[in-house]
């Protein structure tokens, strides 16, 4: 089977886990993520499946939304509700206006340090597999960029917010930071991932819906629409002869979308067999195959 399914993650399980439930449920090898979601948080998780594989290089810098709850008072180790108690607890004492506040501090680009329960590595090593060992881990501030970072209402002493990001971005690293310069400690107490490049929660289907519909004969309708993806780039529809050098590999004339860098190229309405880039002048080369 080739195709993009949208996984709506439960709490609880890596995103490697749902790829392996996936791979059981439709007894495919050929199965893998857009984006790695922390085990504590849900929502979108696009996988591809077979041939479609070959697209994750284009969904590498995807930017992603999230609504989720900061929860003031005290820190943790992993930044997040799944962590120890880091420090004293604390009853803070904060206005809505004030963390409005203090979240306009980290809207833009901004130099953040991963979390140590992370998978960033160290000469490496994942640095999650550090800390649990109880072993230092240093990481290094990276630039990442928070294009929306809103809260919607303070409830008690929860933040809830919305935010807009680029990839790369640890809203886990923005609360523990915010509950810093606060001076009560905070962590990430809830996350809910709403939106990945093109795929929204709309599009997302849960593991019992996907098993009930692998009984039924009916995976193929939950699968994205491939005229769907990647929509910035434009789309041309081959003719036998087109398709037919496409699937050999071999460079092809299309006059009509001689600006564009990169196309889309479809057999039929369907069938999406290749991602190909201009060469030169009309002449475009695929750049992966996918039939």
């Amino acid at each position: 089977m080739n195709g993009v399914l949208i996984v709506d993650k439960p709490s609880g399980l890596t995103s490697h886990d749902v790829v392996n439930r996936v791979r059981r449920i439709l007894k495919q090898k050929a199965v893998g993520h857009l984006g790695t979601l922390d085990p504590l948080a849900t929502g979108v998780l696009p996988l591809v499946l077979g041939n479609m594989t070959r697209l994750a290089q284009f969904y590498l810098a995807s930017e992603k939304s999230y609504e989720g709850v900061i929860r003031f008072g005290f820190a943790t180790d992993t930044y997040d509700a799944e962590g120890e108690l880091v420090g004293e607890p604390q009853q803070p004492l904060l206005t809505l206006e004030q963390v409005r506040q203090l979240a306009g501090n980290f809207l833009g680009k901004i130099e953040q340090t991963p979390p140590p329960y992370s998978a960033k590595k160290i000469q490496g090593v994942p640095a999650y597999k550090l800390a649990r060992k109880q072993k230092e881990v240093v990481l290094r501030p990276v630039q990442v960029e928070i294009k929306q970072f809103e809260i919607l209402r303070l409830k008690d002493t929860g933040a809830h917010f919305v935010a807009r990001v680029a990839s790369g971005t640890y809203l886990r690293s923005v609360a523990h930071e915010m509950g810093r310069r606060a001076g009560c400690g905070a962590h990430l107490e809830s996350l809910r991932r709403t939106a990945v490049a093109e795929f929204e929660l709309e599009d997302a289907h849960t593991l019992e819906e996907l098993a009930q519909a692998t009984q039924s004969g009916e995976v193929e309708n939950m699968l994205v629409h491939p005229r769907k993806l990647l929509p910035s780039l434009p789309s041309v529809t081959a003719t036998d002869e087109i398709a037919s050098k496409i699937r050999h590999g071999r460079p092809v004339n299309l006059p009509e979308l001689s600006r564009a860098r990169e196309v889309k190229v479809f057999y039929g309405q369907r069938d999406l067999i290749a991602i190909s880039t201009r060469v030169a002048g009309t002449l475009f080369h695929p750049r992966i195959v996918l039939v």
